[in-house]
């Protein structure tokens, strides 16, 4: 099976807009906890949302954290998986 060698980056600056608009939507705001070693940690609505350090992301995972942001500010709780 032949794998996808483009990759697409999303600049780290531009996913904390999105998600700083994404929670300004729901009049919430998006608030920095705290700097680990690979992620920081920032809450909407009280949920923590990991974003990676890396000055690019990959694209997925952006599409990954602003999916679950959105579900945070319409549900006001996270997603349970499995």
């Amino acid at each position: 099976m032949a794998r996808c060698t483009s990759l697409i980056l999303v600049k780290r600056r531009a996913l904390i807009r999105r998600l700083r608009s994404i929670a300004k939507e729901v009049g919430g705001e998006l608030e920095f906890v705290r700097e680990g070693a690979n992620h920081e940690i920032w809450t909407i609505a009280g949920q923590r949302i990991a974003v990676p350090r890396h000055t690019e992301i990959n694209e997925r995972t952006a599409q990954g954290i602003i999916k679950f942001a959105e579900e945070v500010t319409t549900d006001g709780k996270a997603r349970k998986d499995g």
